[in-house]
């Protein structure tokens, strides 16, 4: 259940950015969930609006984005999108993928006042 660290991580990063920034208020949070970081997003919802109340995040709008995975296959030299840790290549079928995407959870905008 690490939802509820990653959720008081972004509030963490609002708090800190909020007056840094020069905004009081948070009205939305756009984030970039990568396909291969098992993040679940209504765990994430849930967790984000327990621990906003009282902050300046209270009752934003937690809007996500699923980004796909990504890797290098090794064998044929491509880079393929993959679904997770466990599956082959789509092209050759080696399972020698390297993964360089989708594992990120990113902030990527805010709504703010």
């Amino acid at each position: 259940m690490h939802e509820m660290a990653l959720a008081e991580g972004v509030l963490a990063i609002l708090e800190e950015q909020g007056p840094a920034q020069g905004f009081g208020r948070v009205e939305a949070v756009h984030l970039e969930v990568g396909a291969l970081s098992c993040v679940e997003p209504e765990a994430l919802r849930f967790h984000f609006e327990a621990v906003a109340r009282g902050s300046l995040a209270e009752g934003a709008r937690l809007e996500m984005t699923q980004v796909p995975g990504e890797g290098w296959c090794l064998p044929c030299g491509r880079m393929v999108e993959v679904g997770s840790f466990l599956e082959p290549c789509p092209h050759c079928g080696g399972f020698e993928v390297r993964v360089t995407g989708g594992e990120d959870l990113r902030i990527k905008e805010l709504e703010v006042a």
